[in-house]
């Protein structure tokens, strides 16, 4: 596509760069006359305002990358949308998504190009917690505004937003546990996600303040797609692994088990419980309605910016971690009357 460029007016009009730029600006220097010419011009042939190299004479683009991991679970898509709501309405800057699909050097070709386009920051939600950590601090070193949100990498020296998944995961656990739930499943999610780690030590934790031995038949590792955590719960029905309570890593992945517990006609709660972390409102959605716990998706989002437009406006400025709280939910698909 060929775009109309102040050359192109300039060289119509017999008139040098500086005044067709000067005229488009309004200056008072330039002939009324001159600058009604320009305009009609300028409007005939459909000219807009290259505002990125405008912003890049000013070092600056008034953008900003996000990369997230996927777009299967509806949290990332929320945030993602608050954050350009608030950058875009409030601050005056256009946002630059990118996917990665759980795939390490896809989330790598993704910070290069976000690069290229020459962001003025990234807020990143990470696919490993122990890959690409040298291109984050090739990025940092390079002066990058870089903030990390939700999959932070713990080792890794940068601002970060997250919830306290280890603590939440506890006391979700020990909800189920209260319920008189025994024999509980965790559908992990992969074990290079610190969330993961996390929320598995938090199972693990509430296991045994109960009294409860940990058995690892019932931790299964599995990707966040709704029919791959039913596979796994198919698997134990299959194999007669009694259990009477899932707490799922995702709420993608509990929908897929309460979907395959309801195609099995097993009731939901009175003979499996489910509960999960990374509850949206989809968790109010279904029937039973599930029991979850929520990230404010609205504090997540001003914190990211908060922290990402400190490093802007100041690259030295010191890192810091906000720890934002999430909210228990107790529904249907936990709680029997």
């Amino acid at each position: 596509m060929k775009y109309i460029t102040i050359i192109d007016l300039a060289r119509r009009l017999n008139l040098s760069k500086s005044t067709v730029s000067r005229a488009l600006a309004g200056d008072g220097n330039v002939s009324k006359e001159t600058q009604d010419r320009v305009r009609e011009l300028a409007q005939q042939l459909g000219y807009t305002r290259n505002d990125m190299a405008v912003n890049l004479r000013q070092k600056q683009t008034k953008s900003i990358g996000i990369i997230i991991p996927e777009i299967v679970t509806p949290f990332f898509m929320h945030v993602v949308s608050e954050v350009q709501r608030e950058l875009n309405g409030r601050h005056g800057y256009r946002v630059l998504l990118a996917q990665s699909n759980e795939n390490s050097d896809i989330e790598l070709a993704n910070l290069r190009m976000m690069e290229e386009f020459r962001v003025d920051g990234i807020l990143l939600s990470v696919c490993s917690s122990r890959n690409n950590i040298p291109e984050y601090l090739r990025l940092k070193e390079k002066g990058m505004a870089l903030v990390f949100f939700d999959r932070i990498v713990p080792q890794f020296s940068a601002s970060k937003i997250e919830i306290n998944e280890y603590a939440k995961s506890v006391l979700l656990v020990e909800h189920l546990i209260e319920q008189g739930r025994k024999k509980i499943v965790h559908i992990a999610g992969p074990e290079y996600i610190y969330n993961s780690t996390e929320r598995l030590r938090g199972y693990k934790k509430a296991l045994a303040k109960n009294g409860i031995a940990y058995d690892p038949t019932y931790v299964i590792p599995c990707d966040l797609a709704a029919e791959a955590a039913a596979a796994k719960i198919t698997y134990l029905l299959d194999n007669n692994i009694d259990f009477d309570a899932v707490f799922c890593f995702t709420e993608t992945q509990a929908l897929g088990v309460k979907k395959l517990l309801s195609k099995q006609k097993i009731a939901i709660p009175d003979q499996v419980a489910i509960a999960c972390m990374s509850g949206t409102t989809l968790s109010t959605l279904v029937h039973p309605t599930l029991t979850s716990v929520e990230q404010p998706v609205d504090q997540i989002a001003s914190a990211a910016i908060q922290l990402l437009l400190e490093k802007i406006e100041n690259p030295t400025a010191e890192d810091r971690t906000i720890v934002v709280d999430a909210q228990i939910k107790i529904r249907e698909s936990s709680a029997v009357d």
